[in-house]
């Protein structure tokens, strides 16, 4: 059986607390013969408990995740990438979703708990978790889930790049792998200053988003915990791309554009989403075919041979994570 929820709205409000709570052991307070070690992490966040159409209400939510737990299901792609960075093996997920790049990091008998959206809940129970990841997608899923295991929620919460240090840092705990953590998040910002010093000369850009033969031009994120949502405007906040223009729209699909929008902006470089790739969409047309018309083909960007191709499960699907970020810096260094 699977249960399907509404998509959570995004916490604009988390606070986050990572606090080792309890060596436990013999010694520990409770004192019960046989009893188990318990170490944990606490993790504190604000979790929206309104129902979809409902203005958010926010409620300061703290789960015990244990330390080196065995079994991990991840319906967060992101957490996924950096649980298996920083050494360790996701046991379930959606596995439709999961990217070429991060099946690595699944366990050999991994199983299928869902979809980005649903839960496969008498699955999960039956493999027994001992920690579950969610985030965005999947939040609505929380109060189901960790009914099963504890599930934490590791939405965005502040600017890109502190929502990557903040998860990094809290798996790192739950992995005994903070060393590794702190160091993997140190050279992604090493390289992301290196990418922003250079961008600085780039020119200017325009983040376009392609799905059904239409386009949507992408918005700074702004650095804040709404903006956030407005996918894929890292490439301006993060990676210092110049914006050809301003007023945009902030959605998180992005505000419907022409091809003589582009054209009247005529930026030096273009930076598409191909979003029918990323969710697999069957007979889409390719975003570069989309692009290739006599209006596109006028502007600065493709006479230059500029109009830069993003991963677009990357940059839309994970959105987060250690090496969907190495990806994502990897994108931009190409068109620098």
């Amino acid at each position: 059986m699977s249960v399907k929820r509404p998509v959570a709205l995004v916490s604009i409000a988390a606070a986050t607390s990572l606090v080792v709570a309890a060596c436990g052991g013999p010694d520990t307070a409770s004192g019960s013969e046989g009893e188990e070690s318990a170490e944990t992490v606490t993790f504190t966040w604000d979790r929206n408990t309104a129902g979809e159409d409902e203005d958010p209400q926010y409620e300061e939510t703290s789960v015990e995740a244990p330390v080196n737990p065995e079994t991990i299901v991840a319906f967060d792609i992101a957490s996924l990438d950096t649980v298996g960075a920083l050494g360790g093996e996701i046991a379930g997920a959606p596995l439709d979703n999961v990217p070429d790049y991060l099946t690595g990091y699944l366990a050999e008998d991994a199983f299928n708990a869902g979809t980005l959206f649903e839960a496969d809940l008498v699955e999960i129970e039956a493999q027994q978790p001992d920690l579950i990841l969610v985030s965005g997608r999947s939040s609505a899923l929380w109060e189901d889930l960790n009914e099963i295991a504890p599930t934490v929620d590791l939405s965005p919460a502040g600017t890109y790049l502190e929502t990557l240090e903040r998860n990094t840092e809290f798996l790192g705990q739950v992995l005994g792998a903070e060393e590794d953590a702190a160091e993997a998040v140190e050279s992604l910002n090493s390289q992301i200053e290196d990418v922003r010093a250079q961008a600085a000369e780039l020119g200017t850009g325009l983040g376009l988003m392609v799905s059904g033969g239409s386009l949507s031009a992408l918005a700074a994120s702004g650095g804040t915990e709404g903006g956030f949502t407005y996918r894929s405007g890292i490439m301006y906040d993060v990676f210092g791309v110049q914006p050809v223009i301003e007023d945009i729209q902030g959605a998180t699909h992005g505000e419907p554009v022409s091809f003589e929008f582009v054209l009247e902006q005529n930026p030096d470089h273009l930076f598409v989403i191909d979003r029918d790739q990323a969710i697999g969409t069957e007979d889409a047309q390719a975003a570069a075919e989309v692009l290739d018309n006599d209006i596109i083909n006028e502007t600065v960007a493709a006479q230059n041979e500029q109009i830069h191709y993003l991963n677009p499960v990357a940059w839309y699907i994970v959105y987060g994570g250690l090496d969907t970020t190495q990806v994502m810096i990897d994108d931009i260094s190409a068109a620098l």
